[in-house]
């Protein structure tokens, strides 16, 4: 990157800056996109796993928000169909007082089955969402026998989709770019900002893997740094653009299966939180409250483990939970648009706004992305790519991003190649290979080429998990890991239900070690730093 010069420099290697890569790239734009940490390592990673509508955004009639929202769920479909799949949601419905009705909740889901109106414009028939329908009490408790049944007038079931893997979405996201031209970096963090008078032409960067200085210059840069948004405006001289950025904090947590197959909305104290299955477990999240620290002190703790599963007890109480329940626990924040002094974010909006700071700072050459969510990361990055065509004063090929399948999804119908997979790849488990199409799609046959020249590859890393050795390699080889944690978080799942053991883990630095040259030393402190993850942080008072 030193060497050359971009048409843009993105900071910032989350899924709305892989998407602005992606879609740069795709339009012939030079691209550099580097990263202070692992790709998706941020907010990207920390998700309730949803591609979503926004349901609740009706109530503040965040119209707009939510026609986007459900036009970008269908996209996903299209794009990543490997990846992004239905879930049928469950809202049940209360005679208690504060509960709402059943005729309130069918015209929100009637209204937003209305705003999804081309929700079935897809090839593959596994992929449409029905309409939502209304279920009596005793059909509900029939289909989720968890329900709290006192007082229950019955639940209204819509549909919305659900991520395999929000990490290797943004990941395959970033590989598509890079397979168009962007150059990409993780672990390459931006200390400061290059001038030529009072435009930005670049930024200086540490490579935290050697220590090494350098400048990566580009005729405009765009800073996608999520929650880190307007801490890296403050590295301006004099700090001369500013951001009105709060930060939101969400926990997540990971316990035995709760549901059968519905993903459940529970309603607790005005607010809500989600029982979603996933991966034959159950996902809950999340919580939504200020996280005034700096950015770099987030963290989860045993407190906020413990609080979350007294909210969960109290709003959905035939889970009794407890701290053994509890699997695996994740967090990150959410970077809001609104003002300093807002002390709630649970009605905060989750739109997004493209700061062009020769306007608002007079600083040329810098634009900022703030906000946004998940599921409109994509459409965010059209919008940002306008302001690119007139920041560099030239014509851009049309957008291409919502129907150009990504490396994993160029395929017909899920369905039918997850079972052609399975049909070539009988020496496999079929665990083995369901696993490999879940995370890889049509990118499947790359992974099992590793294994060409040593079988050994195909083995399983432990009878716990569906992974195999070959995926080791491949991150490494292919997909620029460069620790265990990268690995077991980012490019595979096994780390994301819990510690999966000393000899996983083992397996999975020795295969990285050999190709990366590590020693017993090196090895065994991987192995302790990716542990660090599953242990909850030491409470802290807020600076």
């Amino acid at each position: 990157m030193a060497s050359s010069s971009f048409d843009l420099v993105i900071v910032g290697g989350g899924v709305s800056g892989a998407c602005i890569a992606r879609d740069a790239a795709m339009r012939g734009l030079s691209v550099a996109l580097v990263e202070q940490n692992d790709f998706a390592q941020g907010t990207t990673s920390a998700s309730s796993k949803l591609i979503h509508g926004g349901l609740r955004y009706l109530k503040t009639l965040e119209l707009s928000l939510v026609r986007e929202s459900l036009r970008e769920r269908r996209i996903w479909e299209i794009v990543a169909p490997h990846m992004v799949h239905p879930l049928p949601t469950m809202i049940p419905a209360y005679r208690r007082r504060g509960s709402p009705s059943k005729f309130v909740l069918r015209a929100g889901l009637t209204l937003y089955d209305l705003l999804a109106y081309d929700r079935n414009r897809l090839a593959d028939e596994d992929k449409k969402l029905p309409r939502h329908r209304v279920l009596d009490a005793e059909r509900a408790l029939q289909l989720e026998p968890s329900l709290p049944a006192e007082e229950l007038s019955g639940a209204l079931v819509y549909y919305d989709c659900q991520m395999h893997s929000p990490e290797r979405l943004c990941l395959e996201i970033l590989l598509d770019a890079a397979e168009r031209g962007a150059m990409l970096a993780n672990y390459a963090k931006v200390t400061g900002f290059v001038f030529e008078g009072d435009c930005v032409r670049g930024v200086e960067v540490v490579d935290r893997t050697s220590g090494e200085r350098m400048v990566v210059r580009g005729r405009l840069v765009i800073n996608a740094s999520g929650p880190w948004a307007d801490r890296l405006l403050t590295r301006l001289p004099g700090s001369r653009a500013q951001a009105q950025l709060v930060r939101s904090k969400g926990i997540h947590i990971i316990t035995r299966a709760l549901t059968v197959e519905h993903a459940i909305v529970v309603e607790h104290r005005g607010a809500h939180f989600f029982l979603l299955p996933w991966r034959g477990h159950a996902l809950i999240g999340t919580t939504d409250t200020v996280f005034a620290d700096e950015p770099d002190a987030f963290a989860v703790t045993e407190a906020d483990i413990e609080a979350f599963l007294a909210t969960i007890n109290e709003g959905y109480p035939t889970v009794s939970l407890t701290r053994d329940d509890v699997r695996f626990f994740y967090g990150g924040m959410r970077p809001l648009v609104e003002t300093p002094e807002l002390t709630e974010t649970y009605e905060a909006s989750r739109r997004s706004e493209v700061i062009d700071h020769a306007q608002s700072d007079g600083v040329g050459g810098l634009l900022s992305v703030l906000g946004g969510k998940w599921t409109t990361s994509r459409h965010l990055a059209q919008r940002v790519l306008e302001h690119v065509e007139a920041k560099l004063e030239t014509s851009l090929p049309p957008c291409e991003t919502a129907h150009t399948p990504l490396p994993g999804g160029r395929m017909e119908r899920f369905a039918e190649y997850r079972q052609q997979m399975l049909n070539a790849h009988a020496q496999l488990e079929p665990e083995v290979v369901g696993n490999l199409v879940a995370e890889y799609g049509t990118m499947l046959p790359r992974v099992l080429a590793h294994a060409e020249t040593d079988s050994t590859l195909l083995e399983r890393l432990g009878p716990s998990v569906p992974d195999v050795r070959a995926q080791i390699v491949h991150a490494v080889r292919q997909e620029m890991a460069h620790t265990v944690a990268d690995v077991i978080f980012r490019r595979t799942g096994i780390g994301t239900l819990g510690d999966p053991g000393d000899a996983v883990l083992e397996r999975v630095a020795d295969t990285m070690g050999d190709l990366l040259g590590w020693d017993a030393a090196e090895r065994a402190r991987q192995i302790a730093e990716a542990r660090r993850t599953f242990i909850p942080a030491p409470a802290r008072e807020p600076r």
